[in-house]
């Protein structure tokens, strides 16, 4: 099979934390379906936040470089790549976003 060498420039940060968003503690009684996202009746303080926020719980990405704040990444993006502590959290020159194990991101890829 042919090998190949990656020469891609990209920007990464390494992950520290990945802060799993949790559903909000409702203060008032909430529709009465199913207790899962995308399934509120449209009138409660549970189908506020979901009309507000998506039917789909994100995370918020705690960068271990210094100087970096954490920033918020959607459900698709944890479903799609499973971003763990350790591991790079990456964006390529045409602007997708993936992750990368730290192994295979340090073998890789070196700092410019």
């Amino acid at each position: 099979m042919p090998r190949y060498r990656c020469h891609k420039e990209v920007w990464a940060l390494k992950i520290k934390e990945v802060r799993r968003e949790e559903m909000p503690k409702w203060e008032r009684p909430t529709c009465k379906g199913a207790y899962v996202l995308g399934t509120a009746c449209g009138h409660c303080e549970r189908c506020k936040w979901e009309r507000e926020h998506g039917p789909a719980l994100g995370a918020m990405i705690v960068p271990e470089e210094p100087g970096y704040a954490p920033f918020p990444v959607d459900a698709a993006y944890l479903i799609k790549h499973s971003p763990v502590a350790g591991g790079y959290y990456v964006v390529y020159q045409d602007g997708y976003k993936s992750f990368s194990p730290a192994e295979a991101f340090e073998e890789g890829y070196t700092r410019i």
